[in-house]
């Protein structure tokens, strides 16, 4: 990544900072990206053609993904969430009026410590955020991640039977628990905010807890909407 001076209102508050930081491209969405997810986008606003090529041109091809809390990915102004994940591109193609069209993995999760000036696409001073390590015994969150993956479908079928777009369930999960843990947010039949919320989990077995509470609510709703015959055009999804 490239590096910039630190100007001083980049510091951390506790003045942790040497001489430079880390300084990624940001790519700010209305969806939340998670590792091991895979991101199409379709580019046409100027920044972020010039973040594409930034991105080509450089050793690793790779942005940071952050949520919008209000505003519109078009034209600027929005407020940015702190919690983002890298992603990774894997095909670009330029178009013919100078449109990309890119398909991109999230790889790692990472933390902003502070926004640059958007010049000339968004960007920010970042840190990678690793998940904790799984305090549990693995056979204990091996068996948490089947049954909450049983779940899952489940209720990813009910969310499709009353007119929701939901995920591909039929999808397998990783083998790995901390990657599967983020497999099973993507797939469950839950809102960006909660999404959100999960990816600041401290590690999957925290992850998978609260996605197994969060479900509680939706399988409510969910049984709610079928008792009462109401559908999406009705009712609200998680």
């Amino acid at each position: 990544m490239p590096t910039v001076a630190v100007p001083e209102w980049a510091c951390r508050p506790d003045g942790t900072y040497g001489g430079h930081v880390a300084v990624m491209p940001m790519f700010p969405l209305g969806s939340v990206l998670l590792p091991g997810a895979v991101l199409p986008l379709h580019v046409f606003e100027p920044r972020y053609r010039a973040l594409v090529q930034a991105c080509l041109a450089a050793d690793e091809p790779e942005f940071g993904v952050v949520l919008i809390a209000r505003g519109n990915e078009v034209g600027g102004g929005d407020q940015r969430l702190g919690i983002g994940t890298i992603a990774r591109m894997v095909q670009v193609a330029e178009l013919d009026d100078g449109r990309y069209a890119v398909v991109s993995v999230g790889t790692r999760r990472i933390r902003v410590n502070a926004w640059l000036p958007d010049d000339p696409f968004p960007l920010a001073d970042v840190d990678d955020w690793p998940d904790a390590p799984d305090p549990a015994g693995s056979d204990d969150l091996d068996a948490s991640i089947r049954r909450l993956h049983a779940r899952v479908r489940r209720l990813a079928a009910l969310a499709a039977e009353l007119g929701d777009a939901v995920a591909d369930v039929t999808t397998d999960i990783a083998a790995d628990p901390l990657l599967a843990s983020y497999h099973l947010c993507a797939l469950a039949p839950i809102g960006a905010a909660d999404t959100y919320t999960l990816l600041g989990a401290e590690g999957a077995a925290d992850r998978v807890s609260r996605l197994d509470a969060m479900l509680d609510d939706v399988d409510a709703v969910l049984r709610f909407r079928l008792a009462d015959g109401t559908g999406d055009d009705d009712v609200d999804t998680p």
